[in-house]
């Protein structure tokens, strides 16, 4: 019996050790608060306090973190704000005209009196964004000649350099270089500028000169200068020292040495499948547990302050901020003034209607206040100024929790921030509200009141499930593999959007951010799909449900699927320019069969077969060898003869055959199962190319991932012999970079989903690992820091382009093959 609990000890500690490692410590960005594309606030820095908070847009939404330990005060959230004076203005605040050339000019271009009269003429900013830009920039290199004029009047107090790029760039003034800037910046960032350089502006004409090189994905480049003014008050605010941070599926929790007492710091975005209200309540909890580390008592309190930029598009735009006492609540509360529902779309834009709420349990006996930016933690550090009870452009929400004496024993407190849109979609003409509010009868007080109420137990089932995944994945493809799904979890959540159609049905609509600010886009939904489909297979009919509303009810007019619903936040109709007829169509099939895998019957589709068949007739006529069309892979370009594409319309026909032979139609299936099997052969053939298998037919020096094969392995067609995936999977590992494997013999870049996909075809756990282990280098050891970026370069580990998009749930494609396979 002894040697029995020995044994059982010995295992659970191993499993306890397990947990441990398989929790991310390192990410390019982390997750804070994450509830759908518009609330959603990371920390794009290693260390919470070295940088301000951010939207995954990289559009600064700042929340402060203070605490006072017996009269000091440390910072371990985010960076004190500032105000700035502008001196020579940007394009996006006040479009400036500029010479500019795509073709490299002669030495000396950045100086004063190069001769630029052969240059083009162009009004700033400068991009490829045609909404956006003033001037279409689509070339890989672009130098830039700004002449001002700037008068010297009052002293500045520190200048700084306002610059957005995308990508790499150099800046001149007056000749001399200010300033670089590697990767990609995503906004009109302040750079600190080193020496003397504000002396270096002459009273009269200037010249700023930059240099800027599109490296792939989008362009931008625009720059002006500002003068960071004086602080209105000297508060002496010291750096909390972080100690640790640990990302776990729907917590972020940081470690700090504030003096002579500890933080742990713990954000909770509850984001559990299992229950659609609670997934769907936009409320996060922020957790504070404090201790001395000396055995003795001090005086403990917290700050916590957010800006108005979180309910905002623009930091210029006017809000209204509240305060309100509850029963049970201290709350505060912010959004604009203007409250334009659902009056944008697009990309790369934030929301600017409804309210964002921080709500204080009354047990917190906190004190709540409004500020402006610069009046920002004033009381709080000592420094007293009259707090402001209205917004303006300026508001801050402000939080202070007393903790009173504090020893060894922890002492906790919570607090929660809240966002309450009103309306969240529009969908073929219709605004709809979020899931948690769909009848209309509830309101954000009320949700915030129950959140309160159950935090224990919310926090509970949080840490369980957080376990619970760390130990499915580890045991699926290994520790690094489990980090990465803890770093994709929320951030595949979080680029969705909860609400429900006018027919009752699930809406799970996704937002393809940073790569065309797409609604419900069908190759987004199909690599998105596994971690949905393992979690909560009826959030993946929500992604489909709009699809099919489309074709059904006539105003999709095409046998085959369509590529998107609209441009977020509008669902009313395919807005991309092109289809992709096979890539769609074939996804949808795929899916539905996943879909009936995953709940043990096909009912699903049973209720959409006319459309179905529709689909699958077409994969027969177009689908073996596609002509030049469109994948999923557009980024790349159009291409004819597509093995990858074929393989999918391949394995689409053999899903509809499974589907048919569940719903019992035997003939039907044997049909089509014939059809995908003779496709299979043909395919073969055309594809082979020795050694592998061709990226396009007859053409064997060319070579492609064939990640499209991994659902005839998951869904049991039994398509393609096994000689076919050992056969890549060996040749695949010879063509890896210290970054991953290529997508394929076209460039170097690649799309880290698709590495897991294509390495779950491996048959041995060794050969998994050698094709997944990269990525977690990329995502450990990436500069671009935004939530993680699923196309990157495996050469040296950069952002290519795309950020925060929801396909990181195909990460999880091996947890679902295991998954499946103990069913």
């Amino acid at each position: 019996m002894k040697n029995i609990l020995k044994t059982v000890c010995l295992v659970a500690g191993v499993f306890a050790n397990s947990f441990a490692h398989a929790q991310a410590t390192k990410a390019p960005a982390y997750p804070l608060i994450t509830h759908n594309t518009y609330f959603s606030v990371w920390s794009f820095s290693d260390d919470l306090n070295e940088s301000t908070t951010r939207h995954w847009t990289g559009k600064n939404q700042s929340m402060l973190g203070l605490i006072k330990v017996d009269g000091e005060t440390y910072r371990f959230m985010g960076k004190m704000p500032v105000s700035y004076k502008n001196l020579v203005a940007d394009g996006e605040t006040k479009p400036y005209t500029a010479k500019y050339t795509e073709s490299k000019p002669a030495d000396g271009w950045e100086a004063t009196d190069f001769n630029d009269k052969g240059w083009k003429t162009g009004t700033a900013p400068f991009g490829d964004d045609p909404k956006m830009a003033k001037t279409l920039w689509k070339s890989r290199d672009l130098w830039v000649r700004r002449t001002f004029i700037y008068k010297k009047s009052e002293p500045i107090n520190k200048l700084i350099l306002r610059l957005r790029h995308d990508d790499d760039a150099e800046v001149y003034l007056n000749g001399e270089k200010i300033a670089v800037g590697p990767g990609a910046n995503g906004d009109l960032l302040p750079v600190d500028l080193k020496g003397d350089v504000a002396d270096k502006l002459k009273d009269g004409e200037n010249v700023l000169a930059m240099h800027c090189v599109n490296t792939g994905g989008g362009a931008w480049l625009d720059a002006g200068f500002a003068d960071e003014l004086k602080p209105v008050i000297n508060m002496d605010v010291k750096t909390a020292k972080q100690t640790g941070v640990t990302i776990n599926a729907t917590q972020t929790i940081y470690t700090f040495k504030c003096g002579d007492a500890d933080l742990k710091l713990t954000f909770t975005s509850p984001l559990l499948m299992d229950n659609l209200n609670l997934l769907s309540r936009p409320v996060t909890y922020i957790t504070y547990s404090v201790k001395a580390n000396n055995n003795k008592a001090h005086d403990v309190k917290v700050y916590f302050g957010a800006s108005a930029d979180l309910a905002r598009n623009k930091p210029n735009q006017p809000v209204i901020a509240q305060r309100y006492i509850q029963k049970q609540l201290s709350v505060l509360k912010v959004g604009t003034k203007e409250q334009p529902v659902l009056q944008k779309k697009g990309d790369d834009l934030r929301i600017d209607w409804g309210y964002l709420y921080v709500a204080a349990p009354a047990a917190a006996k906190a004190t709540q206040f409004i500020s402006n930016d610069m009046q920002t933690a004033g009381s709080f550090t000592g420094k007293s100024m009259p707090a402001t009870t209205a917004g303006g452009e300026g508001a801050f929400l402000n939080t202070v929790i007393p903790f009173g004496r504090v020893g060894s024993a922890a002492v906790e407190r919570f607090i929660e921030v809240g966002y309450d849109d009103g309306f969240s979609v529009q969908y073929f003409g219709k605004k709809l509200r979020p899931w948690w509010n769909k009848e209309g009868r509830k309101n954000m007080l009320g949700e915030l009141k129950q959140a309160a109420v159950d935090y224990k137990t919310v926090i509970a089932k949080c840490k369980a499930f957080d376990d619970a995944m760390n130990v499915k994945a580890s045991a699926a493809g290994g520790l690094e593999y489990a980090k990465l799904c803890a770093i994709a979890y929320r951030q595949a959540i979080a680029a969705h959007m909860l609400t429900q159609s006018p027919k009752g049905e699930i809406l799970w609509l996704s937002k393809e951010n940073f790569s065309g600010g797409f609604i419900n886009t069908v190759d987004v939904t199909y690599p998105s799909a596994p971690l949905f489909l393992i979690y909560n297979p009826k959030l993946a009919e929500g992604m489909l449900n709009g699809i099919f509303e489309f074709s059904e009810t006539g105003k999709f007019k095409h046998p085959f699927a369509a590529h998107d619903l609209g441009t977020y936040p509008f669902a009313n109709g395919q807005t991309y320019g092109e289809g992709m007829p096979v890539e769609e169509s074939g996804n949808m099939l795929l899916l539905v069969a996943a879909i009936a895998k995953a709940e043990g019957n096909a009912n699903y589709a049973k209720k959409h077969w006319a459309t179905l068949t529709t689909w699958t007739n077409y994969l027969i006529k177009e689908g073996l060898d596609p002509a030049n069309q469109l994948c999923t892979d557009d980024f790349a370009g159009h291409l004819a003869r597509n093995a990858n594409l074929s393989l999918k319309a391949i394995n689409g026909i053999g899903a509809y055959a499974m589907l048919a032979d569940m719903l019992g139609h035997k003939a039907t299936a044997a049909k089509y199962h014939t059809i995908a099997k003779d496709f299979v052969a043909k395919w073969m053939q055309m594809a082979d190319a020795g050694d592998h298998y061709s990226l396009v037919f007859e053409k064997p020096d060319t070579w492609s991932q064939k990640y499209n094969l991994v659902w005839d392995k998951l869904l049991g067609l039994k398509l393609f012999p096994k000689s076919v995936y050992e056969k890549e999977i060996k040749y695949y590992l010879t063509k890896q970079n210290e970054y991953g494997l290529p997508l394929d013999s076209r460039k170097t870049y690649t799309k880290s989903d698709w590495i897991v996909w294509t390495a779950t075809l491996a048959d041995n756990a060794n050969d998994f690992k050698a094709l997944t282990d990269p990525i977690y280098k990329y995502a450990t050891e990436t500069s671009s820091r935004v939530p993680i970026s699923d196309w990157h370069e495996t050469t040296n580990g950069k952002q290519v382009g795309f950020q925060a998009r929801s396909v990181v749930g195909g990460y999880f494609m091996k947890v679902l093959e295991q998954q499946w396979l103990k069913k």
